[in-house]
């Protein structure tokens, strides 16, 4: 099927194109974008679909997240880390299964794909079940089993079996809208010789790797007591960086370190909203960027945040790092969009299907309404859309050339029985 959206402005995220082109259109064959142009295209298609007055731009790309957690949103908040972690989340998390997983992510997805999101990454249990949740509901997403090795060699075993099953079965999976990683937790909750396995088992499978990495200054002295190293030089030594990675959080780095994530070309997935509301600090991001990484953004889990609003974490890409540093160019609204788009693909190693709009890539992409009073005059849609508007302007959103919403309207989840079965689950386990 052809689908014509005509009229529109359109922002390509193409590196040489930063501005949008304006009275554009953008032809979809399929899950593909055919072609994108200006002016008045004299081509026949199935459907015509007028986007006047709507900008039309890359989906959101979020990098790290739990999406089940959304049952845990609001439970356990103002809490350091270690404490939210090990005496809230994890003894909450060991009572959910199949069901709270499903709907829990459910939820998530809903919430993510009228947020303007088209690809999310999720680490978590029961990944059967959040991966039947990405097939049906059209969005795309890599998918990983996160695999925490703090109990019995058994345990340890069968959560790595498990992990392998996984990435084997769906890898691909959902007509290609499904890749997969191997997810060692943590250097903290992991031993040295379990995530040698995982990076062993990463490049026999030849998936990448995805990790949480310093998130809190605790984290960090905790390694130096355990393995008489920062956690950059602990995985780089257990080969975790050999392989294509993507690190989350990377919140307390030194300039060395940077340079070392740079050089090995490891991926970050910078979570501004989650670090700022645990009070892990902040991301040394204009530092990275000077260095030559790109790094993405990640909301982190529901229960963190407490939300999956992805634009919302450009917003505070653009804002944090200006104020902490008193620089107002530290990082630009350019630079943050690209971090939610182009620089997202880049981090799950799908920049070759997905990140901007141009012929032959997956026809994913989001329209916002620009006719809101609080984006008049429209000076620059660049900045309105990173310093403005919320994901309440999100209109609609395609993956692969499918209408997941259209004028707000979700077409293929529906949102009240997911709300329904969501709290009905969280009522099975809670306390």
């Amino acid at each position: 099927m052809k689908r014509l959206l005509t009229h529109a402005r359109i922002l390509t995220m193409k590196e040489e194109e930063s501005r949008p082109l304006e009275n554009a259109w953008l032809l979809i064959d399929g899950e593909i974008i055919a072609q994108v142009g200006t002016g008045n295209p004299e081509i026949d298609a199935d459907e015509v679909v007028n986007m006047q007055g709507r900008l039309l731009l890359p989906g959101w790309v979020n990098t790290h997240g739990h999406a089940a957690m959304t049952l845990l949103r609001g439970f356990a908040d103002d809490l350091p880390l270690k404490i939210w972690l090990e005496e809230k989340m994890w003894p909450m998390e060991e009572r959910f299964g199949p069901r709270q997983v499903r709907w829990g992510t459910s939820l998530a997805v809903a919430e993510m794909i009228r947020g303007g999101t088209t690809c999310f990454t999720d680490m978590y249990d029961h990944m059967d079940d959040v991966a039947d949740v990405v097939a049906q509901s059209g969005i795309r997403a890599s998918l990983c089993r996160g695999v925490i090795g703090l109990g019995s060699r058994e345990e340890q075993e069968a959560k790595r079996q498990e992990a392998i099953r996984f990435v084997r079965d769906w890898n691909g999976g959902a007509g290609g809208r499904i890749s997969v990683m191997m997810a060692p937790h943590a250097p903290y909750t992991c031993p040295p010789d379990y995530i040698e396995k995982l990076v062993a088992d990463s490049a026999e499978l030849g998936v990448p790797i995805h990790i949480h990495m310093s998130e809190t200054q605790a984290e960090v002295e905790q390694n130096l007591r355990d393995y008489n190293a920062r956690p950059v030089a602990h995985l780089r030594r257990l080969g975790v960086f050999d392989r294509p990675c993507l690190v989350a959080h990377a919140v307390h780095l030194t300039t060395e370190e940077i340079g070392i994530l740079a050089e090995k070309d490891v991926k970050v997935s910078h979570n501004p909203g989650s670090n700022l509301k645990l009070g892990s600090g902040i991301a040394p991001i204009p530092e990275m960027l000077k260095a030559g990484i790109r790094p993405s953004l990640g909301t982190d889990g529901a229960a963190s945040n407490n939300n999956l609003d992805l634009m919302e974490e450009v917003r505070l890409a653009a804002l944090i790092h200006k104020g902490v540093r008193r620089d107002p160019e530290a990082v630009p609204a350019e630079t943050a969009l690209r971090m939610g788009t182009l620089y997202g693909a880049e981090a799950l190693f799908l920049e070759d299907q997905i990140g901007t709009l141009e012929a032959g890539k997956q026809a994913d992409l989001i329209s916002i309404d620009l006719n809101g009073a609080h984006l008049q005059p429209l000076h620059d849609p660049v900045s309105h859309l990173v310093y403005a508007a919320s994901r309440d302007d999100v209109q609609d959103v395609y993956v692969a050339g499918r209408p997941l919403m259209r004028n707000r309207e979700l077409l293929t989840l529906d949102e009240e029985k997911i709300r329904f079965e969501a709290n009905r689950a969280f009522a099975k386990v809670a306390p």
